[in-house]
C-alpha cells in the first residue's frame, strides 16, 4: 500500500481465504526519499493523457522500484495485492487513476499480482473508495466485536467505516456503512512542508503551541461535499482551499485549525452511522497526533482509541487490507458493495496479471 501521504510502501503478509482473517504475519516499510516524494508531488491529479507523459514516466519509476524492492523482501508470499500511487480520483468525472503496471510487477516478482482494484466499481457508477471496509468487517470479526463499532482511518483522507459484526457477510444488508470523511493528514502536511519544509506535523507538535480559528473552521464545514449523504469519496486535493483559509494565519494557528478541519469533518460523519458504534478504532497516521486524537474523543461520545487496543496494527491495516482483498479477487468473491461506494450491487474489483499473462479477476 502506498497512500495519498506519500511517505512510503507499506506490506504486510496476510494468511486468509479472503474470508476470515486466520493469521497475521511480518510486515515491512519502503520510505520514499524527499526526491520521490517530489517526483510522485508533481504527478498528482494527472491523468493518463499524451501531455503528462513525461512526468507520469518518472512518478512511474518510483513506484514500481519502490514496490519491487519492498515486495522482494517476501519471497513467501503467494498472491501480491497491489494498490498502486493514487494520482487523481473523480469517480462521477473522469475516474479514478492508480499509478501503476502489476503486469511488470508480477515479472519482476514471478508471482501473481491482482491490482487496479477501483475501476470496475467506477465503471459500475461506484466511488471506488473506499475499499478496505470489506477486510474492516473481517477484522471485527477478529477481535470478537459482538456489538457495532467503527474503523477510522486517518491516512491523506479520512475514511470511516461502521461494521455490525452480527451479520453474515460483508455484502449483506445493513453489515456495513462506508465514506470518506474529508482530508485528514494530506493538507496539514502540505502546510508544514510549504512552510517549513517538514514532511508531517510530528505527534502533533505544532497544532499543539496553535489555537483553532473558529471563523476558518466554520468556513470549512460549509463546504458541500459535507451535505452529501454517503457512500461518497474524495481526491486528495478536493479540499485545497484549507490552505487558503488559513493562509494568514501563524503557523502554529494554522497546523490547529486544520487539525480541527480533520476532525470536525469525522464528527460530521459520525452523524451517519446507522446506530451509535461501541468504540472508534483510529487507523492510520493520524492516529499518532495526539491534537487529533484529543479533538476526536471530546467531541464524540463513544471511546475513541486507536486499533492496537483491539489487537491490531494500525500502520499495516490498509496493507494488510489489499492482501485480503487480493484473494478475494482470485476467488471471484466481492470487494465493495452498495453501502460502501454506492455501487449498485456488490462488485469484485480487479484485475489478476499472472506471471506471463493478464487476465481480468
Amino acid at each position: 500500500m502506498s497512500g495519498t501521504s506519500l511517505d512510503g510502501v507499506d506490506a504486510a503478509l496476510i494468511r486468509t481465504d479472503g474470508a476470515e482473517i486466520h493469521e497475521f504475519g511480518r510486515t515491512g516499510y519502503r520510505p520514499y526519499s524527499e526526491a520521490e516524494r517530489s517526483v510522485l508531488r508533481a504527478a498528482l491529479g494527472c491523468w493518463p493523457v499524451e501531455e503528462n507523459a513525461e512526468v507520469l514516466a518518472a512518478a512511474l519509476d518510483v513506484t514500481q522500484r519502490a514496490h519491487i524492492e519492498l515486495l522482494s523482501q517476501f519471497p513467501e508470499a503467494e498472491l501480491v495485492g497491489f494498490h498502486g500511487q493514487t494520482l487523481a480520483h473523480e469517480p462521477q468525472g473522469r475516474g479514478t487513476h492508480q499509478l501503476g503496471d502489476g503486469g511488470a510487477l508480477a515479472e519482476a516478482l514471478d508471482r501473481d499480482v491482482v491490482w487496479d482494484f477501483r475501476s470496475a466499481d467506477v465503471a459500475l457508477g461506484g466511488e471506488g473508495a473506499p475499499l478496505a471496509p470489506f477486510y474492516h468487517f473481517a477484522c471485527a470479526k477478529k477481535i470478537g466485536a459482538t456489538r457495532p463499532v467503527a474503523f477510522l482511518n486517518l491516512g491523506g483522507v479520512g475514511n470511516l467505516t461502521w461494521v455490525d459484526p452480527r451479520k453474515a457477510s460483508p455484502e449483506a444488508p445493513g453489515a456495513l456503512l462506508a465514506f470518506d470523511t474529508g482530508p485528514a493528514n494530506a493538507p496539514i502536511n502540505d502546510l508544514v512542508g510549504e512552510r517549513l519544509g517538514l514532511d508531517c506535523d510530528r505527534d502533533g507538535q505544532l497544532a499543539a503551541k496553535g489555537e483553532v480559528v473558529d471563523g476558518a473552521l466554520e468556513l470549512f464545514l460549509e463546504e458541500g461535499f459535507f451535505r452529501r449523504m454517503p457512500p461518497k469519496s474524495l481526491d486528495r486535493d478536493d479540499f485545497s482551499l484549507m490552505l487558503d483559509l488559513v493562509r494568514e494565519l501563524s503557523d502554529a494557528d494554522a497546523a490547529a485549525t486544520m487539525t480541527a478541519m480533520a476532525a470536525a469533518a469525522v464528527m460530521q460523519g459520525m452523524e451517519h452511522c446507522p446506530i451509535p458504534p461501541e468504540r472508534l478504532l483510529v487507523t492510520g497516521g493520524g492516529r499518532h497526533n495526539p491534537v487529533m486524537m484529543a479533538m476526536l474523543s471530546a467531541g464524540l461520545d463513544c471511546p475513541v482509541v486507536p486499533v492496537e487496543e483491539a489487537g491490531l496494527d494500525g500502520d499495516m491495516l490498509e496493507a494488510q487490507a489489499f492482501g485480503f482483498l487480493a484473494v478475494r479477487v482470485a476467488q471471484g468473491w466481492p470487494t465493495s458493495g452498495p453501502s460502501t461506494t454506492g455501487v449498485a450491487a456488490p462488485v469484485g474489483g480487479g484485475q489478476v496479471a499472472r506471471v506471463g499473462s493478464l487476465v481480468a479477476g
